[in-house]
């Protein structure tokens, strides 16, 4: 007969993989459990806007953002009219010398 051997976790492996979840907490969108900020989800509010964009102006995922499938959509959809409005740039300015 073979002997059955024990996995054992070694201290080090532990810690790290509390340390990871720590991080890794659930994101919760804003917009879904505050229906006033939802009413702000407008094309003409450029500030609530540019917090969804990165440096470069692209928009942020939702597994960044942590925004519902539903607003993340409405969002997309109001950063792309408020860029064709001008209001926002397509990209970031870049400037070669």
């Amino acid at each position: 007969m073979s002997k059955k051997f024990k996995v054992r976790i070694s201290q080090r492996l532990l810690k790290k993989k509390v340390r990871k979840q720590s991080y890794l907490s659930k994101k919760h969108c804003r917009f879904s459990g505050n229906p006033e900020l939802a009413q702000q989800l407008d094309y003409k509010n450029v500030p609530l806007l540019k917090t969804f964009l990165t440096e470069r102006f692209k928009i942020l995922p939702s597994r960044v953002s942590g925004n519902s499938p539903f607003y993340q959509r409405k969002l997309a959809q109001q950063i792309r009219l408020a860029r064709s409005m001008a209001l926002i740039p397509y990209c970031a300015i870049h400037h070669s010398n």
